[in-house]
């Protein structure tokens, strides 16, 4: 077998055999993904995957950012392209190297899902590459392997995927207008319209205003742009929002500090003391949203994204470089909980990639304010450069 059944268990046998009932006890129920990083066109069209390369490799940047350290070109996996011109080529690149990923977690994910969804039992290597190429893209072609039916598969009982207060959602309104019953649903993620540095920033306001109608170049009308979007989302069965902001700071600025700082980051003004405010600010914002529609609001600070400028420039956002850094989060979101810390209807999900300060801050924040909760540790080990 490429897994063995006890290998995130401990090795002492009394540990391990708590762990083990502890397991089976757990392992039926259903599973609840509030940021799954999949696509809602998935399960609106339910077409077959491709081939192994365009689903396992090209999407997941834990599995090139490895290559790439290793001196692995990327445009040898054919990165940032819509359609791949040679699959099989790409596939064999990754199986060559799959050794690299010895001991990582991506290497326990990738073993699971050979073995567990495909029933392959060889390692993956050069001289197996083939072999299972063929395998896999065949059994994506069978109605087992259609998205829908993996999603019954992995007894998913909710899946939520991140979307752009831009994106149409029109696949998830396919979803429901199906009469398929699974719950897809979208959750709330700004960032494009929320930090100065994104890509694009200016004409995302303006597009923003377009859609809703309302005057984006105002700070009052930004807002109801952004409160007007929420309710679209909300419609269509959004719970929560999602922020992937750099730091975890907040600011509560008076009506005026506020409309004067819109002005300079709109114009293209700010400087990095001004963006990183302007961030801040929104934060805050969205918790007062919050406070009125209902929806959960979930932080994920610390990750320098886009670190390498040059595959930056050269792939666009989101090319593997990402990377953790300490956060402070004690001080960080004083101005927030000094407005919403206190309210029972408000609750914020805070999430982390600096393990460090779990026992330091983030427990004694969640074991004091009534609106905090403390999510899963957040990539602690496939952040890291594998």
């Amino acid at each position: 077998m490429l897994i063995h059944e006890d290998r995130l268990f401990l090795a002492e046998p009394g540990s391990r055999k708590i762990a083990r009932a502890l397991y089976e006890h757990v392992k039926a129920l259903p599973i609840i993904s509030p940021h799954g990083h999949t696509l809602a066109s998935w399960f609106a069209k339910n077409e077959p995957f491709s081939d192994p390369a365009k689903l396992l490799v090209q999407p997941d940047h834990y599995v090139y950012r490895m290559l790439y350290s290793q001196g692995i070109s990327l445009d040898d996996l054919e990165i940032g392209k819509a359609e791949l011109q040679d699959a099989r080529k790409v596939w064999r690149i990754f199986a060559s190297y799959y050794y690299l990923f010895r001991g990582r977690p991506t290497r326990l994910w990738m073993d699971y899902v050979f073995q567990e969804l495909f029933g392959l039992q060889e390692r993956l290597s050069a001289s197996t590459a083939d072999q299972y190429f063929d395998s896999i893209s065949e059994q994506l072609k069978k109605p087992e392997f259609l998205p829908r039916s993996l999603y019954g598969k992995f007894n998913l009982e909710v899946l939520a995927t991140p979307d752009s207060p831009l994106d149409s959602l029109a696949d998830h309104k396919a979803i429901r207008d199906s009469g398929w019953k699974a719950r897809i649903l979208p959750t709330f993620r700004p960032d494009s319209v929320v930090d100065p540095e994104f890509a694009g920033f200016q004409e995302n306001i303006a597009k923003l205003g377009q859609q809703t109608g309302e005057d984006a170049s105002t700070w009052n009308g930004y807002l109801n742009a952004l409160r007007k979007e929420r309710a679209r989302f909300r419609a269509l069965g959004c719970t929560a929002t999602d922020h992937g902001h750099i730091t975890a700071q907040t600011a509560d600025l008076s009506l005026a500090q506020a409309e004067a700082l819109f002005g300079a980051v709109l114009a293209g003004n700010a400087d990095a003391f001004q963006q990183e405010l302007f961030r801040a600010q929104m934060l805050t914002e969205m918790a007062a949203m919050s406070m009125d529609d209902g929806l959960v609001m979930q932080l994920h600070p610390g990750s320098s994204r886009n670190h390498n400028r040059k595959l930056f420039e050269r792939y666009g956002r989101d090319v593997g470089a990402d990377i953790p850094r300490p956060t402070n989060y004690v001080d960080a979101l004083r101005p927030l909980l000094d407005r919403f810390g206190n309210e029972k209807m408000f609750t914020m999900i805070l999430f982390t990639l600096d393990e460090s300060t779990y026992s330091r801050e983030l427990a004694p924040l969640a074991g004091h304010y009534p609106c905090l909760r403390l999510g899963p540790s957040w990539c602690f080990m496939t952040a890291l450069k594998e």
